[in-house]
């Protein structure tokens, strides 16, 4: 019995630590810029959004579909969380685990927006969700909620 008690903390441990990621937080725009200006073979795709935003949650589906779709292709996608306060984290963790998110997640906690929307386009007017799509040759922000199919149809057109 004691045996069968250790094998399942384990497990239980292990399998804690698979499948939580680690997600910094980020009190200054400056820790997150290199982000939007890389310049390799890659499409990146940003995504801005919250826990909190209900149009955010209603397209992080997609997301993650996109994300095991192109698995093999040279995509990389980074969730950027606009949660903000002492549990961001755990609220972010959470809602993580509970959608099984796989992309790259960071938190940036800069309230000084108003410095920074502007650098990640000047068409964003800071609403949520907000999507950054690039690579060497092309270059859209997108103010809206994304579905799979349109997420798709731009992704797999700019996929080199």
């Amino acid at each position: 019995m004691r045996v069968l008690f250790f094998l399942g903390l384990f497990i239980f441990l292990f399998a804690e630590g698979v499948s939580s990621q680690e997600i910094p937080v980020y009190s200054n725009f400056k820790k997150v810029e290199y982000l939007l200006h890389k310049d390799t073979d890659t499409t990146y795709v940003i995504n801005f959004w919250a826990t909190w935003c209900a149009p955010c949650v209603k397209e992080m589906p997609a997301f993650n579909r996109l994300h095991e779709e192109f698995k093999n292709e040279p995509l990389d996608i980074t969730l950027i969380s606009l949660d903000f306060g002492s549990s961001a984290v755990e609220r972010v963790k959470k809602f993580s685990e509970k959608h099984g998110i796989k992309s790259r997640i960071v938190i940036l906690d800069d309230p000084d927006s108003n410095s920074w929307i502007n650098k990640v386009s000047p068409e964003w007017s800071g609403a949520l969700p907000g999507t950054l799509i690039y690579n060497q040759d092309f270059r859209k922000f997108y103010e809206k909620e994304f579905n799979y199919k349109e997420l798709y149809h731009i992704v797999k057109s700019k996929i080199k």
